[in-house]
């Protein structure tokens, strides 16, 4: 088992979305790379992200990229959605070096990569968030979501 951390807006729905993807093992709500300081109230500089456990020998790194493409805009700084705030922004982190290198190349490998927003660095400063903010969707399957529900849907039913 591995792990790789998606932030792609409101962890609500990236939580939701990753959970269901083929070779995925578990996903945790939580916040990274930000300052070593934080309490619930202050995650001043923090991305909200989704801790992803996968088989790598069920899905590969770039395929996970294929699916994150499918629930964000690339090219949008500190925005997903209706959400807008550094801590929307998009990133993927890892403490695993090799993963960081597939992503910069699945990235390079797109006709768009002067325009991707996206920040690709290694893990620091994980915060798991509370247990209201785990598998919100799935206990509270009506509150906000960023993602089309048509996206999510598809992908539920696997």
């Amino acid at each position: 088992m591995e792990e790789i951390y998606f932030a792609g807006g409101c962890l609500w729905g990236v939580q939701e979305f990753m959970r269901h993807l083929p070779g995925v093992i578990s996903t945790q709500a939580g916040r990274a790379n930000g300052s070593a300081e934080t309490t619930l109230a202050n995650y001043d500089g923090y991305a909200e992200c989704v801790r992803t456990q996968f088989d790598p020998k069920r899905v590969s790194v770039e395929a996970l990229m294929g699916y994150f493409f499918e629930i964000i805009d690339p090219y949008s700084i500190n925005k997903q959605g209706d959400d807008v705030g550094e801590k929307y922004r998009t990133g993927v982190y890892s403490l695993d070096s090799e993963h960081l290198v597939k992503v910069k190349r699945y990235l390079q490998a797109r006709e768009d990569v002067d325009r991707i927003a996206i920040e690709v660095l290694p893990l620091s400063n994980y915060v798991k968030s509370d247990d209201e903010h785990q598998d919100r969707l799935t206990v509270h399957p009506n509150d906000y979501c960023h993602i089309p529900q048509n996206i999510l849907h598809r992908y539920k039913k696997r």
